[in-house]
């Protein structure tokens, strides 16, 4: 019920507007969103990398609605290419396709996209390029144009993908994917989807995302485990563990502004931990999608709210 709610608020243009311009959605913004400018990301991501974690940089937005914007966030993202290297920062890249114009035009977000997998597989040492997964419309081009790009020369190890857990194909789309070694962010999954194509429990969605974490741990390719549940946080440490994975062979994924406390145990236990940081205006329907995820996340954000 409260997931249905979120995802019907992150739709509501009336609410995003009044979120917007009251004082408690800009104190959410600042909480969980790094700032509106490429500058406010670079700076909250070295604050990140010093207290020993990595980052993904994520401006917001998808579904642009022509060409030129498509080519400005493509321009935003190799502007941020350039200062982590620049910055020698510990930190990648993570986009959404409509974002580079795929519902404009697919071939210019192909060609988008593509030369920032060229600009991060040519950097020294190399970076990374995820690209994000969005509604179920988009889920088979997605893993398709990943899959392409993976098999470029030069680019293995580069680009990756996302696999949703409550998605009932998801454990066919990971044998594919690992076929092919690419890695891959797991994560519960953020849009309304119909029960024919989309677990709609949370146990059931739960469940899944244990059983995709085993074949990943398992798999000797390094993955993603994006999840603030920390029980499953757990369960992953303990099957880890007794299957003697290095805990640098993987890595825990969190978002900026959420259990800062979790993230910080498990640097100190010396797993992997990576912090993805978005930016730009784009916060309310990024945020209400999040609370969609995992209602709980509320609490987590109620908590932070309260603190000064």
């Amino acid at each position: 019920m409260l997931r249905a709610l979120f995802l019907s608020l992150s739709e509501s243009q009336r609410l995003r507007a009044l979120a917007e311009r009251s004082s408690l959605g800009q104190k959410l913004s600042s909480r969980f969103v790094a700032g509106t400018q490429v500058e406010d990301a670079l700076r909250v991501t070295q604050a990140v990398n010093q207290a020993g974690m990595t980052v993904s940089m994520d401006n917001l937005g998808e579904s642009v609605t022509n060409p030129a914007e498509a080519r400005h966030s493509a321009q935003l993202y190799h502007q941020l290419l350039d200062e982590i290297a620049a910055r020698c920062l510990k930190a990648n890249i993570s986009l959404k396709l409509t974002h580079m114009g795929l519902d404009v035009d697919e071939s210019l977000a192909r060609e988008l996209v593509t030369g920032l997998v060229v600009k991060a597989a040519g950097m020294r040492p190399q970076n990374f390029a995820r690209i994000d997964m969005e509604g179920s419309a988009y889920t088979q081009r997605t893993l398709d144009f990943v899959q392409e790009l993976h098999r470029r020369p030069g680019h293995q190890g580069c680009v990756g993908a996302v696999i949703q857990s409550y998605m009932r194909s998801a454990e066919e789309d990971v044998a594919k994917l690992l076929a092919s070694g690419i890695r891959i962010r797991l994560c519960k999954g953020a849009y309304k989807e119909p029960v024919e194509i989309a677990f709609q429990k949370k146990s059931e969605v739960d469940a899944n995302y244990v059983n995709l974490f085993k074949i990943l741990l398992k798999s000797g390719v390094y993955h993603g485990l994006a999840t603030h549940d920390e029980n499953i946080i757990n369960q992953a440490k303990d099957f880890a563990t007794r299957e003697n994975i290095p805990r640098d062979a993987f890595e825990f994924q969190m978002l900026f502004g959420i259990r800062r406390d979790l993230q910080k145990k498990l640097v100190r236990e010396g797993w992997g931990m990576r912090v993805y940081i978005p930016f730009g205006t784009e916060w309310y329907p990024y945020l209400m999608r999040r609370l969609a995820e995992r209602p709980a996340n509320v609490f987590f954000i109620a908590k932070n709210l309260l603190r000064n």
